[in-house]
C-alpha cells in the first residue's frame, strides 16, 4: 500500500521549533516534487512549502519564509519541514503530499497523494 506518514507535530510555545517528517512507503517518490500544507480550524487547506525532486529547488508561502525550511532525503524516502520561530498563527494540521510532477508546486491540485496529517499547536 502506497502511503505517506507524517510525524513530529506537538504543542510548543511561541518562538519554539519543531521538525516534521514525512516517510513514504510502498513506492519511491524520488522523481516527484513534495509539499507541505496546513489547515487551521474552520479554514481551507493552504500551501506552506514545496521541494523539487532533487531537493535543489524550494518555494515557500510568504508567511513562513525565513522561518521554515523544507528538505528531503531520497535515500530514506523522507521529506522534512524544519519550523523555527513558531507563531500561534502557525497552528493547524500539517499535511505532507506527493506531486504528479518533478518540480515544486504551490497549487493543491498538483498533488496526488496525501498523508493523514500531524497536529501542530503553538501557544502564546
Amino acid at each position: 500500500q502506497v502511503q505517506l506518514v507524517e510525524s513530529g507535530g506537538g504543542l510548543v510555545q511561541a518562538g519554539g521549533s519543531l521538525r516534521l517528517s514525512c516517510v513514504a512507503s510502498g513506492r519511491t517518490f524520488s522523481n516527484s516534487a513534495m509539499g507541505w500544507f496546513r489547515q487551521a480550524p474552520g479554514k481551507e487547506r493552504e500551501f506552506v512549502a514545496t521541494v523539487s525532486w532533487s531537493g535543489g529547488s524550494t518555494y515557500y508561502t510568504d508567511s513562513v519564509k525565513g522561518r521554515f525550511t523544507i528538505s528531503r532525503d531520497n535515500a530514506k524516502n523522507t521529506v522534512y519541514l524544519q519550523m523555527n520561530s513558531l507563531k500561534p498563527e502557525d497552528t493547524g494540521v500539517y499535511y505532507c503530499a506527493a506531486a504528479r510532477g518533478a518540480f515544486g508546486y504551490s497549487s493543491i491540485n498538483e498533488y496526488i497523494l496525501w498523508g493523514q496529517g500531524t497536529q501542530v499547536t503553538v501557544s502564546s
